[in-house]
């Protein structure tokens, strides 16, 4: 499976921004609608040397203090099936 390994600037949030939020049960942020802005992006062709890079990227100055963080994400579907479901139980 072929991962994506991506160093993002984390967004700030005031303190009224976190308390709606909070009151509203919902998120503060949604990377699906406003995705945070990328520095770098690393591609990976297996799980192992996915996080190999991002432990890499993780040494970085702006990361370490938490201003930006590393993410890995899987391009891919899964070649297996991590849980039966429900409705495959042999009952």
């Amino acid at each position: 499976m072929r991962f994506l390994i991506v160093r993002t600037d984390i967004r700030a949030a005031c303190d009224v921004d976190i308390a709606a939020a909070w009151a509203r049960g919902g998120h503060l942020r949604d990377e699906t609608t406003t995705p945070e802005p990328r520095r770098q992006i690393v591609h990976a062709e297996d799980r192992d040397a996915a996080l190999l890079l991002a432990r890499a990227l993780s040494t970085v100055g702006a990361v370490r203090s938490g201003k930006q963080r590393v993410k890995v994400l899987p391009l891919d579907e899964p070649t297996r099936r991590w849980r039966a479901a429900p409705d495959d139980r042999g009952s």
